[in-house]
């Protein structure tokens, strides 16, 4: 698979990435732990090199999970995880714990970042990011407490997830970021606004995320497709955009019927259309993508060499024009 350069850093990963977001067992429907594990292995079999998750997913299981599937091929792979959470007993689930608040204080991701080393089984981290900014806590203090990790040797690079061009900006003064992950699919398009130029202009890396806008472009969905209460996409917001409400839900649903049909005219499934329109955008360092099983997987890396022409560009800005459904080009970023 292509390898790709994390802007102006010496590290590298495969241009699709391994989301795990969908292994933290209770907030994205149901998964098989064992199908999930082989999945990993199976993945690096396949070129895939980066594996994406957070203490937050779960918390903490996807971490877990991922550090028991990986084993001892933790060293052929690129591990990026997430911190910038404080935690409490969470009373609906016994036994477990939830989010609480946001904290990028520098003693707050030194704390947590010890624990994801203990989690994912590794000694150090390729590529810790601070999972949304705090609004409290200055860009320097936040930076300086990444840098003392990477000076410690406890992770090789950082960066940040959800930030805009100008806390991104704030963050430049004090140190160079290795990326900014941020959501980007056919249904979101705001990072190109901002977000995604600052990145290229400063040598900044881009992972996307939601890359299947969080299955919608799996063509899995129907009209009759449910979610349970705890899956978050019952609440009807993705990320401050509206597409699983009802009404914009059914909307979309037809822009993938015809998005099935121009991937067809190639041999190919909408889900694949959506990895290679998302790789060929300029500045796209990494798609990342939930893979729950092995047949996932297979379907997903097999886009990654697909290079879509003008023409089938245009074809997709066609059918979202055609019914109505917008992409969000000139809206700001959502944080």
């Amino acid at each position: 698979m292509e390898q790709r350069r994390f802007g102006n850093t010496e590290l590298l990963s495969s241009a699709i990435g391994f989301g795990t977001w969908e292994m933290s067992v209770r907030q994205y429907g149901h998964i098989d732990a064992a199908d999930a594990g082989r999945a990993v292995q199976s993945a690096i079999d396949h070129g895939v090199t980066l594996f994406d998750t957070s203490e937050t997913y779960g918390p903490f299981t996807s971490e877990a999970l991922l550090g028991r599937a990986l084993g001892t091929r933790r060293k052929d792979v690129v591990i990026v995880t997430k911190v910038g959470f404080t935690f409490r007993d969470d009373p609906d689930y016994p036994g477990f714990m939830k989010t609480h608040e946001r904290d990028s204080s520098a003693r707050n991701i030194i704390e947590r970042a010890e624990g994801c080393l203990r989690r994912l089984r590794t000694d150090y981290i390729d590529l810790l990011l601070i999972h949304f900014h705090d609004h409290r806590t200055p860009q320097e203090e936040t930076i300086a407490g990444l840098r003392t990790l990477q000076e410690a040797g406890k992770i090789r690079h950082y960066g940040v997830s959800n930030y805009t061009a100008p806390m991104l900006a704030a963050c430049q003064q004090h140190g160079q970021l290795a990326t900014n992950q941020v959501g980007y699919h056919l249904f979101d398009r705001r990072a190109e606004k901002a977000v995604l130029p600052y990145c290229r202009a400063e040598g900044i890396g881009f992972m996307a995320y939601g890359t299947l806008a969080f299955g919608l472009l799996s063509g899995a969905f129907t009209t009759e497709t449910c979610f349970v209460d705890w899956d978050w996409r019952s609440r009807g917001d993705a990320f401050g955009l509206p597409l699983f409400q009802r009404e914009h839900f059914l909307k979309a649903l037809r822009v993938v019927d015809k998005l099935k049909e121009l991937a067809g005219d190639h041999g190919k499934s909408a889900a694949q259309l959506a990895i290679a329109w998302l790789l060929g955008r300029p500045g796209v360092t990494v798609a990342l993508i939930g893979m729950r099983n092995e047949k996932e997987l297979r379907e997903n890396v097999a886009a990654a060499d697909w290079r879509l022409s003008a023409e089938d560009y245009a074809a997709i800005d066609r059918i979202f024009a055609e019914e109505g459904v917008p992409t969000y080009l000139d809206a700001e970023q959502f944080i």
